[in-house]
């Protein structure tokens, strides 16, 4: 499997690492089913409350499979239907992330570059090892990064995202956690527990919060200020008249834990 799907033992967190080191982790349009399949079935599972996405071998993923595309320019259409479907799918994938109802945390282990960078954006967190790497570099090959551009900026300066656009250049983990790319960069050796702290946190909030959470934080970034606090306002409401949420508050002015809570 290119996907390859585990669960931590007695935990709500899912794994599921990318598992094609000798081709970098890229994007292929296999890699991206499994992927996309694995997301779903996340979705679908009551147990699973955090998601990470992490990869094996020295790449975090390196973008879409050029070979896989050079294959498709000899098609009779030159390799428009193909490619056309392959961004397609990547732009559904990276919705689904985003739409996904349980936050998802990006490992970044090793590089990170084109759709590969573009998918550690559309993670709702991400920590990276200090050694890593991150750029859109596409425009080298002559190819400008326009769907992982969308990412992008949605993350970082609009400068800041020209740039590394422009120029194909890579930066740091620690220019990335600076611009706000990823959260953290720490000592390869701390990654995982960094990584799996996180995700124990987030694990114990209420899960239905959390989804609704998620759902208002992406959706009030478009909106005009005005419209956005309407817009929350009527969201915090939802979620104070669910009765986890006021089990929630009657426990914390009871001392005690709520009945919700994950186990540790």
């Amino acid at each position: 499997m290119k996907a390859l799907i585990e669960k931590e033992q007695l935990s709500a967190i899912c794994i599921i690492t990318l598992n094609e080191p000798e081709n970098y982790n890229a994007l292929s349009s296999e890699m991206l089913g499994q992927l996309g399949h694995a997301l779903k079935g996340a979705a679908e599972n009551e147990q699973v409350r955090v998601i990470i996405i992490r990869a094996n071998g020295k790449a975090f993923c390196a973008g879409h499979d050029l070979r896989e595309m050079a294959r498709a320019t000899k098609d009779a259409d030159g390799g428009r239907a193909f490619h056309q479907e392959l961004f397609s799918n990547c732009s559904t994938l990276m919705q689904s992330i985003v739409e996904h109802p349980k936050p998802i945390i990006a490992q970044v282990q090793g590089v990170a570059t084109a759709a590969g960078c573009q998918l550690v954006a559309s993670c709702d967190l991400a920590i990276a090892a200090d050694v890593a790497k991150f750029g859109v570099n596409g425009i080298d090959v002559g190819l400008f990064c326009s769907t992982p551009m969308v990412a992008l900026t949605r993350n970082v300066g609009k400068k800041q995202a020209f740039e590394l656009l422009a120029t194909g250049g890579f930066i740091s983990a620690g220019r990335a956690a600076e611009i706000g790319l990823v959260n953290r960069a720490v000592p390869m050796e701390e990654l995982e527990n960094e990584t799996l702290a996180m995700a124990r946190i987030i694990a114990r909030k209420l899960p239905s919060a959390i989804a609704l959470g998620k759902k208002a934080f992406n959706h009030q970034q478009g909106m005009h200020l005005s419209d956005a606090y309407d817009y929350t306002a009527k969201v915090m409401t939802e979620n104070m008249l669910e009765a986890d949420t006021v089990e929630g508050i009657n426990a914390f002015l009871e001392k005690r834990k709520p009945s919700w809570l994950a186990d540790e």
